[in-house]
């Protein structure tokens, strides 16, 4: 259920970006325990200069590899498992050979009543879809 979306610098092979997509789902498939179908993704590559991700004080550069991933899911997940998700998701991408300062994801939380699957309704919360339940790792 998970809204992921990923941006990354022009210049990569299709192969290459379904190769980061499919990198990502892995990871939050084998932490969170989700369904391999359930993917929704977007991925949008964008010219040079137009991904600006300098130093958040932590005095490491990042370079053209960047990779800034948005995750939107439902509220109610430990700092623990979103930690593991963190680094699952830095582990996949390292396998590809991305580096772990070209890593920067962003973690948004909402409620069931802020998702529509389709046809303006909130499907969760006419019970069309059953709301995940809450992780508790």
């Amino acid at each position: 259920m998970p809204l992921v979306r990923i941006d990354v610098t022009e210049g990569r092979t299709p192969d290459r970006v379904r190769a980061i997509a499919d990198a990502i789902h892995r990871a939050i498939v084998a932490e969170y325990g989700i369904p391999e179908r359930d993917r929704f993704q977007v991925v949008t590559e964008k010219p040079a200069g137009h991904i600006i991700a300098e130093d958040a004080g932590l005095g490491f550069d990042r370079d053209g590899e960047v990779v800034i991933i948005q995750i939107f899911t439902q509220r109610g997940r430990t700092i623990e498992a979103k930690q593991k998700l963190y680094a699952a998701i830095a582990g996949e991408l390292g396998a590809l050979g991305i580096a772990g300062e070209n890593v920067f994801i962003g973690y948004v939380e909402n409620g069931p009543e802020d998702w529509s699957f389709g046809f303006g309704r909130a499907q969760y919360v006419t019970g069309e879809l059953a709301v995940p339940a809450k992780a508790v790792a």
